[in-house]
């Protein structure tokens, strides 16, 4: 079944070697840059084009024309790419070709197998004085591979779409390449065939396509391909660094970004496809939006978005919410940017002339410049408004649509709980925003199984308002935010699928762990003392040990009777009181191997008590995902770097759902174990 695209819309792709077909009411250039985790283009060499078709695993046409089809090959592009970006360009002017996209027809995008059957298309609608656009991009997500339709048009040409896409020399490439294409223009071939009564275009036999061997065999020949470059900022956001910390990077969950890595921080690929799913079947077409007022924008619909069931309909289109601010947020701070760039190099060139300093010349230029200013700023508002505007109105419908999993303490969804039967694809750990758009609140989803530990960070930690809270307040408030994403694993997982243990080694957290403590889903009661943790962390390093080894030596069915297989969850309280070189060499074993086999730290501590031990933790924080008790931007998105503020999903005060949730996990792992 085909999937037609609307701008933002991704889909899976079920195999590697496919064609781009592109039709167009003239002549048009077709490309494609390759992009690191970040789409960050870094050179000439990974960008094809006329002047370079041939890139490994990746054809393009060497002439402007109106239809193409580009050859790709996904196993064969470069590990370092992630992404693989198809453009559009109409030529330079020369007194017969249009230099603007809205003059023509919109242009049909088609990516198709080999045997030219279509996986999914998109017309790009909506462009007006764009001369270059961004039309679909083939992103790397946990392993598999996806297409996106983006849609970005640039009225600045190629140079700007280069320029966008941060690669050096960007115009000058673009020279090059309209220098190429204009001595091929003679070999364009015809428009493309009109649309039938029905809509569709009539469909011609399909022409030999070029498969990916031929790719592989330039490559042999000494195409030029990308070198990984180094990464720009530490994935694992180590503590004590001044930049922001990704959530989406070293298999932490994620939001279904396209720069995710394809594997586990131990060479682990990570399976894609929801937990448990044993049959395949079509995925069930998405909701259809009610029919907009005209003029206006389309009415958001909940799960407006591909996947197998609802749940991943939502999650998907979580996901695109979350890249949508992303980027037309970094719209607006680049379009500021560059207004205040302008007006600041006006101002100096009327200082720079002494004729201007004194008189109203020199008055009138300097108001001049800030009115073309002022008019670039209303500009880039009126654009992020509009945006913001069906950002938050999609908001609105998918929030009370969202799943247990998804869903805030808040939500209604919650009062209607039962314990589930399987786990979900991903978990909400809270909210994220910008303070551009401080209304709407993306839902921060991890997948699961969880693929890494979580650290609640209790040190002083300063919210975006500018207040704070003392040392004993935040550890109070850091227990609290750790049992409530305790509570919320707990009740996402089928019962005596989900274990959870406490190291209280001091007995401070009492009132914070009480629902836990009270309902009675706790494993043992918390472990007190230092020997109290000794046997704890003991008892979870030999699981892991005895996991490991079955699965190593291919005998998971000889495994000690009794041994509990469920998924563990160690929440460690107060560190680093009572614990001595050993237990923390058992915290560091633990927090490195135990998420491959199902157990799991949470860590709820201030990192400056622990400096004592030196460089011995470092390793320890960077293997686990930061989080704050309270509202704290050291979160970064994964394409442009926004600090991202985090606010913990956290009960309302009074209310009663936690217990009554919890009440629930209880009944059902003692009927469960009977």
């Amino acid at each position: 079944m085909t999937a037609e695209l609307v701008r933002g819309q991704n889909h899976p792709l079920p195999q590697a070697r496919l064609e781009i077909r592109i039709s167009a009411g003239t002549p048009v250039v077709a490309g494609a840059t390759l992009g690191d985790e970040n789409g960050k283009v870094h050179g000439f060499e990974w960008v094809a084009h006329p002047g370079t078709p041939t890139l490994p695993g990746l054809e393009v046409s060497r002439q402007a024309a109106a239809d193409h089809r580009l050859a790709v090959d996904l196993e064969a592009v470069p590990e370092a790419v992630h992404r693989v970006s198809v453009l559009l360009a109409l030529p330079a002017a020369d007194g017969t070709v249009p230099v603007r996209f809205g003059a023509v027809a919109a242009p049909f995008v088609a990516v198709t197998g080999l045997d030219g059957t279509e996986v999914a298309s998109y017309t790009i609608t909506g462009l007006e004085a764009e001369s270059a656009v961004v039309a679909l991009e083939l992103y790397r997500r946990q392993g598999a591979w996806k297409v996106r339709a983006v849609g970005q048009g640039y009225a600045g040409g190629l140079a700007e779409l280069f320029t966008d896409q941060d690669l050096p020399q960007a115009a000058q490439l673009a020279g090059s390449i309209h220098e190429a294409v204009a001595q091929g223009l003679a070999r364009s071939v015809p428009a493309p065939p009109q649309r039938t009564a029905d809509g569709d275009r009539s469909r011609q036999p399909a022409a030999p396509a070029l498969g990916p061997d031929h790719g592989a065999a330039t490559a042999s020949q000494g195409a030029p391909g990308p070198v990984p470059p180094a990464s720009p900022y530490d994935p694992h956001g180590a503590p004590g660094q001044s930049g922001p910390q990704s959530p989406y990077t070293g298999g932490a969950g994620e939001l279904g970004s396209t720069a995710q890595p394809s594997s586990t921080g131990s060479g682990v690929p990570i399976d894609y496809s929801h937990p448990r799913r044993q049959n395949a079947a079509p995925p069930p077409p998405p909701p259809t939006a009610p029919p907009a007022e005209p003029g206006q924008p389309t009415r958001p619909v909940a799960g407006d978005a591909t996947g197998w069931s609802m749940e991943e309909r939502l999650y998907n289109q979580v996901w695109g919410m979350f890249e949508d601010l992303a980027r037309t947020t970094a719209a607006y701070r680049s379009a500021v940017d560059f207004a205040d760039s302008r007006m600041e190099k006006e101002l100096d060139q009327v200082l720079s002339d002494p004729r201007s300093r004194i008189g109203g010349q020199g008055d009138a230029a300097r108001e001049a410049a800030r009115a073309r200013h002022g008019q670039l700023v209303a500009q880039a508002r009126e654009a992020l408004d509009r945006d913001l505007a069906q950002l938050t109105a999609e908001a609105e419908v998918v929030e009370p649509a969202l799943p247990a999993a998804y869903a805030r303490w808040d939500n209604p969804v919650w009062h209607a709980y039962r314990v589930p039967m399987e786990i979900p694809m991903a978990l909400r750990l809270g909210d994220l925003h910008l303070p551009e758009a401080d209304r709407i609140r993306i839902p921060m989803l991890v997948r699961l199984p969880l693929e890494r530990g979580l650290w609640i960070d209790t040190g002083r930690s300063g919210s975006p308002d500018g207040t704070f809270a003392d040392s004993h307040e935040m550890r109070r408030l850091g227990l609290e935010t750790a049992v409530a994403h305790a509570a919320r694993l707990l009740a996402v997982h089928p019962a005596g699928d989900f274990t959870v243990h406490v190291i209280d080694p001091a007995g401070s957290g009492g009132q914070a762990l009480a629902p836990l403590v009270q309902t009675g889903v706790l494993a043992a009661p918390p472990a007190l003392g230092a020997a109290g943790a000794a046997d704890v962390l003991a008892r979870l390093t030999q699981r892991v040990d005895l996991v490991q080894m079955a699965v190593r030596g291919g005998a998971a069915d000889s495994l000690p009777p009794g041994l509990d297989t469920s998924q563990q969850l160690l929440i460690v309280n107060d560190f680093p009181h009572g614990f001595d070189d050993r237990a923390v060499n058992q915290l560091r074993y633990l927090a490195d191997e135990g998420p491959d086999v199902g157990v799991h730290v949470m860590m709820v501590a201030d990192r400056e008590e622990s400096a004592g031990y030196g460089p011995l933790l470092d390793p320890l924080w960077r293997s686990l995902l930061r989080l704050t008790p309270v509202a704290d931007d050291h979160l970064a998105d994964p394409w442009v770097g926004h600090a991202w503020t985090y606010e913990p999903s956290l009960v309302p005060p009074g209310s009663q759902v936690l217990q009554q949730v919890l009440t629930q996990v209880a009944a059902a792992r003692r009927s469960w174990g009977r």
